[in-house]
């Protein structure tokens, strides 16, 4: 079976593209490929999913058999955690055993470089093509060693984060950690920096199965954290991780879902109050909001395609350009990277700023962001509907026949964006934009609108004409 990269490594199916042969041959591929980059070290992890761990160690013995050394979690991990320790042990890169959110029946590899981040795409399309490489030899084995990247981690969190605050906040949080790599690292990082903060976990008990659901943080994905934050008021929130924990989505008192755009604009908020400046950069699925803040702060903002390998590009560029240093980066699906920490996702790190914005400021999610539509004016209608399409689906057809739509539900289209997929600009700021997954055979649908109803009204429409 041919082994195809996606925007963040390779994923397939359990027992069926992923095999332990296929997983023995990428390994060997990433080797190679590190081997001629002059690279001596690599960092190996994997989250909770089905035979994580015994893959893990498989792509260790053979990177080793490569002449790599290599560092392998002796536990599972999650993956900003990986990334860190990438840079951390001074690693030519690192492999990660995860499928994140897709579904339990998936495992996957992701790829990370030395800087501690997503793979550039130069990096992967280099990886895939040493797939078809001759097999190394004479090479003196490395040695494999088990590591724990809590502590230097946790250290690092520290000097990040404004822990007089948060010892100060007597509040309290949820995890939901979705049975995922993300399990207890919350209420361990809380303990380890002195945390007043009480964190209540649900599903913190490693699941390969993640508790019946897709371990992704999306409204559909949790509806037992908003069930239980449904009894809960004020300031208390709860916060969800994907399967390897550099996905976040948030739940707020009452019950109601704070999604990845008010996340990202909230922190936006927070961190050019306590001082810090850059670009924003954000992927072609996200909300206007956050543009429109970027600019009432006087900030500039970059558009990348789908897929948080851009977003670290952007990072890396801003590391060697002061000029062009980015203050944060995010996606649609709730990645989000942040200046000062590794140019990486990190729902856990992400989970502990929102609890500090909420902290210094006293007000809760809902009440910081509803400050921000005032200042930009803006008043925020998103969704995305995932359509399951058959496994030999067209989708060159198909986005053909959307860039041939001239108007949606009685709204005119008024340009084309196609950065990613097709994004269809209407009148009155309304947006729509169809793209396949690269990881599933999905078509997911993203609207933004000037309200509930016109949302509602266009994404049905979308739907209808797809499905048609």
């Amino acid at each position: 079976m041919a082994i195809k990269f996606g925007t963040d490594g390779w994923r397939d199916v359990l027992a069926e593209g992923f095999t332990f042969e296929n997983v023995a041959h990428v390994a060997a591929a990433h080797a190679r490929y590190l081997t001629a980059q002059g690279g001596t070290s690599v960092v190996v992890g994997y989250d909770t999913r089905f035979l994580g761990e015994r893959f893990a160690h498989l792509t260790a013995t053979v990177m080793a058999q490569q002449g790599l050394s290599v560092w392998l979690s002796q536990e599972f991990l999650p993956t900003p955690v990986v990334s860190f320790a990438t840079r951390h042990l001074g690693a030519a890169g690192a492999a990660m055993i995860t499928a994140s959110h897709n579904p339990p029946e998936y495992n996957g590899y992701k790829l990370k470089g030395p800087y501690g981040g997503s793979a550039t795409p130069e990096i992967v399309r280099q990886v895939e093509a040493e797939l078809t490489g001759i097999e190394s030899s004479g090479r003196t084995p490395g040695e494999v060693t088990l590591f724990d990247g809590r502590h230097s981690y946790f250290e690092s969190l520290d000097r990040l984060l404004d822990l007089d605050t948060l010892r100060d906040y007597q509040g309290m949080v949820y995890h939901d950690a979705m049975g995922g790599a993300g399990c207890g690292w919350l209420e361990a990082y809380a303990h380890h920096a002195g945390l007043n903060v009480e964190i209540r976990p649900l599903h913190g008990q490693p699941d390969p199965q993640f508790y019946g659901v897709n371990p992704e943080p999306i409204a559909q994905n949790l509806a037992e954290l908003m069930s239980v934050m449904r009894r809960e008021e004020g300031l208390t929130f709860g916060t969800a991780t994907d399967g390897d924990a550099d996905r976040l989505g948030i739940v707020v008192a009452g019950g109601t879902f704070f999604n990845s755009h008010q996340i990202f604009a909230v922190l936006l908020k927070h961190l050019y109050g306590k001082g810090l400046r850059g670009r924003v950069v954000k992927t072609v699925s996200t909300s206007r909001i956050v543009g429109l803040l970027a600019e009432q702060l006087g900030l500039e903002v970059a558009e990348t395609p789908i897929g948080f390998k851009y977003i670290t590009d952007a990072f890396l560029e801003g590391e060697q350009d002061p000029n062009m240093a980015v203050l944060i980066g995010g996606e649609e699906s709730g990645g989000l990277g942040v200046q000062g920490h590794i140019p990486e996702r990190d729902g856990l790190f992400n989970s502990l700023l929102l609890l500090e914005a909420v902290a210094h400021s006293g007000r809760s999610l809902p009440e910081l962001f509803h400050e921000i539509e005032i200042l930009t004016n803006f008043s925020h209608a998103y969704d995305r509907v995932d359509l399951r399409m058959p496994d030999n689906f067209d989708r060159d057809v198909t986005l053909s026949n959307v860039r041939s739509w001239r108007e949606i539900a009685g709204w005119n289209v008024q340009g084309i964006n196609e950065r990613d997929g097709v994004k269809l600009l209407l009148e009155g700021n309304i947006w729509v934009l169809v793209r396949a997954s690269g990881t599933e055979p999905l078509l997911r649908i993203y609207v933004e609108a000037n309200s509930q109803a016109s949302l509602t009204t266009i994404l049905d429409e979308v739907v209808r004409r797809i499905n048609a």
